[in-house]
């Protein structure tokens, strides 16, 4: 099963969003620190995920947005 590039942009914003958590509560150094760690090897793959993506479409800049056409 092929896992689409918008999971892996969900858990990296997940990851930020658990790092503000751990720091406001004060959590230990050492796990908001592996955290962000694990956050940034995370965000890699997405990055290289995101980019590899076998995506096509037809769409061109002419189109400009789908949802909102020139007239």
């Amino acid at each position: 099963m092929k896992l689409s590039a918008h999971f892996y942009v969900i858990i990296a914003t997940l990851f930020l969003v658990a790092v503000a958590v751990m720091v406001f509560y004060n959590v230990p150094y050492d796990i908001v620190f592996y955290t962000v760690i694990v956050g940034q090897a995370w965000w890699l793959l997405t990055v290289y995920k995101v980019l590899t993506d076998n995506y096509t479409t037809d769409k061109t800049f002419d189109d400009w947005y789908e949802d909102n056409p020139m007239k």
